[in-house]
């Protein structure tokens, strides 16, 4: 087909349907009649070669190439909005937005409260919606399902734009009292105990493990939960040990009666990062929100966030 012959007033239609799987939604939200949606689809389908939406008995579902290119498709439709529309200045005083963050508790725990206390003084219609940690990090974000994306990701596609807020170190804790550990740990006394391990994504395997497997080494971890904040609760009832983020550790020891020891064998420091998709990268709401944050990161450790990456 020329490229004269493609009808790019058809990208809104395809993005519409592709979003919602429906051709009265997709009318809905582009602002046409549900029959104008439907002349508009049949076009669609002789454009791209493609049934796009079909019937599977009651219900309408989209076509293995529409939900290949549903992606590709939203990312196009955004770039293509922000070409062609003036930029308008965010007024965080006067913005209602709703943020929407994928956060582990741990970042909740140290940044949370700052993010919320700043946002109230900057911006007091706007809301925070803080959401667990997914197994795919990537897909919301490119979804625009979220915006932001705080904690580690070492596993992201190299199309995200990174920024590095603070570097976090390890430290094992166990509760006050505890028969074994009074003060600190040896070796030997830290691969005899049990272990909890967190895991956001429920997936085996930390930097702990790989350390000790470096050595031939290997723990028992009998407990494994998706919470940093429950698995400290947790090592105070009992007689195991975890290791976790020292900064997190020292905030929560007085509460739950632990103590905070030096890990016994050499653990890499890890670097806790807010990420986003390019295609928010130049919308100003969106920048807001990421410089807040970086604040907010700067006040908890007293030294400024590195530039962005990507």
């Amino acid at each position: 087909m020329k490229v004269s012959a493609v009808d790019l007033n058809l990208l809104a239609v395809l993005d519409a349907i592709l979003q919602t799987g429906s051709v009265r939604r997709a009318a809905e939200q582009v602002g046409i009649t549900k029959p104008a949606m439907s002349h508009a689809l049949s076009r669609l389908r002789e454009q791209v070669g493609d049934p796009v939406l079909v019937r599977a008995g009651q219900e309408w579902h989209l076509s293995e190439r529409a939900i290949a290119m549903r992606d590709h498709v939203r990312e196009v439709a955004e770039k293509a909005k922000g070409l062609l529309s003036r930029e308008a200045a965010f007024d965080p005083a006067k913005s209602g937005r709703e943020f929407r963050i994928h956060a582990t508790d741990h970042m909740l725990a140290l940044l949370g409260t700052g993010i919320g206390a700043a946002l109230a003084r900057e911006a007091p219609a706007c809301s925070l919606r803080f959401l667990p940690i997914q197994g795919d990090d990537a897909s919301p974000l490119r979804g625009g399902q979220i915006d932001l994306a705080l904690g580690v990701f070492p596993d992201l596609p190299p199309e995200f734009r990174t920024q590095a807020l603070f570097q976090e170190r390890f430290a094992c804790v166990v509760r006050k009292g505890h028969p074994r550990v009074e003060g600190k740990m040896n070796l030997k006394c830290f691969l005899e105990m049990k272990h909890v391990l967190v895991a956001p994504r429920g997936r085996s395997g930390s930097t702990v493990d790989t350390a000790l497997a470096a050595r031939g080494l290997a723990r028992k971890v009998t407990r494994f939960v998706p919470y940093f904040v429950v698995a400290l609760d947790l090592v105070s009832r009992t007689d195991c040990v975890l290791t976790v983020s020292e900064r997190l550790a020292t905030a929560y020891a007085e509460r739950f009666g632990l103590q905070v020891l030096k890990p016994p064998i050499a653990l890499p420091a890890y670097t806790i990062c807010q990420v986003w998709h390019p295609r928010v990268d130049a919308d100003p709401s969106h920048r807001w929100l990421r410089r807040l944050v970086v604040q907010v990161a700067a006040e908890l450790t007293g030294k400024p966030a590195r530039k962005a990456k990507g």
